[in-house]
């Protein structure tokens, strides 16, 4: 674990790129998951298989490709939550079974086990440096006589060659004392994640029981709220059908509102009303009895009308967020509401399908991974170009555009501005987005930032 721990963290510190999305953030990923996978196979006998599945694998490919996002998409924030679903997706690819824990748990065991790793990590050390065959003494010989011969030959050969030269430059960053610092935080915590996800292999906890949970022997304290609610649901729904047919006129005359205040004053309610039901199902899937043949049909009957009943409230809810986006315009929040509302609308989905079988253990590892699948379909579908192209649209129709909503975007929305908004607008907003731009080096590379700075500005004249 030390070797393996010791490299992943050297070879991220040398190539993350902290701030700013990059190409170097999938290496890092690429060297975690080979001092992890290299690792625990070498602690184990020869020929004894390990924990890792093609579950495993899966959950480890969706790891890389949030990751991955860096390498071609600018957005800051959409890369901030790519990042954090890398770090729960890369604790699923760890843990493999569920274990007895909650789902809580593993979705970041690897970091939890990070912090319990540390004194394991040290012990090791302690070991280590204790043997009297003198390894550790050998390799710190090893270490300092290469890092030596670097630090002689490099200067000389970059000082005979210019061509040489500009590669060391381009390769070795400057040494400075924030650079240092960067580096040691970053080493700090790959190194870390490398302990704990080994500390996790090394001593697992027990994986979850097959055996049912726990479940109430009575149905009835089930039935009758659940009676309730889905009675209650189809009046709405009738409700929003006599809505859907009486058009825009019926709603300012039963509301008193225009079509966006009225969207607007429903959105979250519907939102809320969305999770409250996702959580009461998930209750209903885990105590209420199914022991008895009418205890699973109770159930399927109950839990799958509430469910597409659901599914029409999330229907509405997306309807009325996007009568309200034409009206004052779409920004990333918005949209990013509007993809969660979606994931929920796949969660009931999913909860249909268990309730074919009456088997829910998947469903929770289902709709996590539904959730880092929608992410990428998010950065593929490039969020905020869609969000200019959109507001362009509003503007070629006659409705006020918020120039100065779209200068504050990452260069992913410079194709489209160059292509849509006319001068000298366009100049204004392409400045202000490639305002502070410092070129890459390696590691930080960016297919949208490096394509940004290819595109030709006009005359600023009129950017005041």
């Amino acid at each position: 674990m030390l070797p393996a721990a010791g490299l992943a963290g050297v070879a991220a510190a040398l190539v993350v790129p902290v701030d700013r999305p990059g190409v170097g953030w999938l290496l890092a990923g690429v060297g975690v998951a080979v001092a992890v996978f290299v690792a625990d196979r070498r602690a184990r006998e020869a020929g004894q298989p390990g924990p890792f599945t093609w579950v495993s694998g899966g959950w480890a490919f969706l790891t890389l490709a949030l990751l991955a996002v860096g390498a071609v998409r600018a957005s800051g924030w959409l890369f901030v939550l790519c990042v954090l679903g890398a770090v729960v997706t890369g604790s699923m690819a760890v843990v493999g079974k569920r274990t007895v824990n909650s789902v809580l748990y593993d979705m970041l065991a690897v970091p939890l086990e990070a912090l319990r790793a540390i004194p394991w990590a040290g012990r090791g050390v302690g070991r280590f440096a204790a043997r009297r065959d003198g390894v550790a003494r050998r390799i710190a010989l090893a270490v300092l006589a290469a890092a030596a011969l670097v630090a002689v030959f490099v200067p000389l050969l970059a000082s005979a060659d210019a061509a040489f030269a500009a590669v060391v430059n381009a390769m070795v960053p400057d040494l400075s004392v924030d650079v240092l610092v960067r580096w040691c935080c970053v080493f700090a915590v790959v190194a870390s994640l490398v302990a704990g996800a080994c500390y996790f292999l090394a001593a697992p906890p027990e994986t979850a029981p097959v055996n049912r949970p726990y479940r109430t022997k009575y149905g009835l304290e089930w039935t009758v709220p659940l009676v309730v609610l889905v009675l209650l649901f189809s009046v709405f729904v009738g409700v929003r059908l006599v809505v859907l047919f009486g058009g825009t006129g019926y709603v300012l005359r039963t509301s008193g509102l225009t079509s966006a205040e009225y969207a607007r004053s429903g959105f979250w309610q519907l939102c809320a009303v969305t999770v409250l039901t996702l959580a009461i199902v998930a209750a209903a899937l885990r105590w209420a009895p199914n022991v008895t043949k009418a205890d699973r049909l109770r159930q399927r009957v109950l839990l799958g009308a509430l469910s597409v009943l659901s599914l029409v409230l999330v229907g509405s809810a997306l309807s009325r967020m996007w009568t309200y986006q034409e009206a004052y315009g779409f920004t990333v929040l918005r949209l990013l509401v509007e993809v969660c509302e979606l994931w929920f609308g796949a969660v009931f989905v999913l909860v249909c399908a268990s309730l074919v079988r009456l088997r829910s253990a998947w469903l929770p590892r289902a709709a996590i991974g539904t959730a880092a699948a929608a992410l990428l379909v998010l950065a593929v579908l490039d969020p905020e170009r869609l969000i200019a192209d959109a507001n362009l649209d509003r503007a070629a129709a006659g409705k006020p555009l918020d120039h100065r909503y779209l200068a504050g975007f990452s260069t992913d929305v410079v194709p489209v501005v160059s292509a849509r908004l006319p001068e000298p607008l366009r100049t204004c907003v392409l400045r202000q987005v490639l305002d502070g731009d410092t070129p890459d080096g390696w590691p930080a590379w960016n297919a949208s930032r490096s394509a940004a700075r290819d595109v030709t500005l006009g005359s600023p004249a009129g950017c005041g």
